[in-house]
């Protein structure tokens, strides 16, 4: 029955997008992802997502992470209605996008509800096919997924043009970075990922790590592991976490604001998604074939 359902989901999203692939605009769908946690995913992830928006994209940041969603608390937002009001059938997708600073907009998850957390293939595709309401109103889809390999962060990962892995210089992850490089790569059949090394202490420490990961996948493993850059942990970010503010707002001239500055700067010299892939639609119907 679910198999039929998911069938006839699919058969309508080909039609659907087919039909209205030729007036969307190319979106570009940016996965950020953490071995473990504590490494400042999120943080890498509001800060880029305003920093694109400084510089003239119209953003949409997506806390995936269903389990634990910290994005609003990131940014000190009272969300009224999340994910799982979408999911209900209670709210479009619309309703329950808030505003964040500097034009930044936000699809805020489900903090602490476990549905949210056990969701079906089929479940995060239904929430990422209400996207199709947003043709044409976006040019840059960040998605915070969850720390780890669950399965959203395989599926997300997989539908994404761009995986973003954040790391930092400590054992624990860079061993749990690799291990996710290695679940996608291997398991998944993802050839190419984006290192960022965060809370670095200078931008050489940065590359250095960046040139130790990259020397162990390229012995072990058949990806391409590009470097995107690296972000300083300076007191202004640590004063603008504790403020709930982002430091590309707080602190603009931070050296860390700065850093992100450059990341969005790369981010629009990045190749635009050409073809077919380069919709929305098509990132919703990856995910439908990314299903157990």
């Amino acid at each position: 029955m679910l198999n039929d359902q998911a069938a006839g989901l699919r058969a309508m999203h080909s039609s659907q997008s087919s039909a209205s692939a030729n007036d969307a605009q190319p979106v570009r769908v940016i996965a950020v992802a953490s071995g473990k946690g504590g490494v400042g995913k999120t943080n890498v992830s509001v800060n880029l997502g305003v920093s694109l928006s400084k510089i003239g994209h119209r953003v949409l940041l997506m806390d995936a992470d269903m389990g634990l969603a910290n994005v609003d608390i990131m940014l000190g937002l009272q969300t009224k209605y999340n994910l799982s009001h979408v999911l209900d059938g209670d709210k479009t997708l619309q309703e329950v996008i808030v505003e964040g600073p500097a034009g930044l907009k936000i699809i805020p998850a489900a903090s602490g509800v476990r549905r949210m957390a056990q969701l079906t293939a089929m479940e995060n595709a239904g929430i990422i096919n209400a996207f199709s309401e947003l043709n044409g109103e976006l040019d840059i889809l960040i998605v915070d997924t969850a720390a780890g390999i669950a399965d959203s962060v395989v599926s997300f990962c997989r539908a994404a043009q761009e995986v973003v892995v954040v790391v930092t210089d400590e054992p624990a992850s860079i061993t749990d970075a690799y291990a996710l490089i290695k679940v996608l790569s291997r398991d998944y059949q993802l050839t190419r990922f984006r290192l960022l090394a965060n809370q670095s202490r200078t931008p050489e420490q940065g590359k250095i790590l960046y040139e130790k990961l990259a020397r162990v996948c390229e012995q072990f493993l058949d990806v391409s592991l590009d470097y995107f850059g690296s972000v300083p942990f300076d007191h202004d970010l640590r004063d603008a976490v504790q403020k709930q503010v982002p430091v590309t707002v707080y602190r603009p001239n931070s050296e860390s604001a700065k850093a992100f500055k450059n990341l969005a700067q790369k981010v629009d010299r990045w190749p635009i998604p050409k073809g077919m892939t380069g919709y929305l639609q098509f990132f919703v119907e990856n995910l439908f074939q990314t299903g157990h």
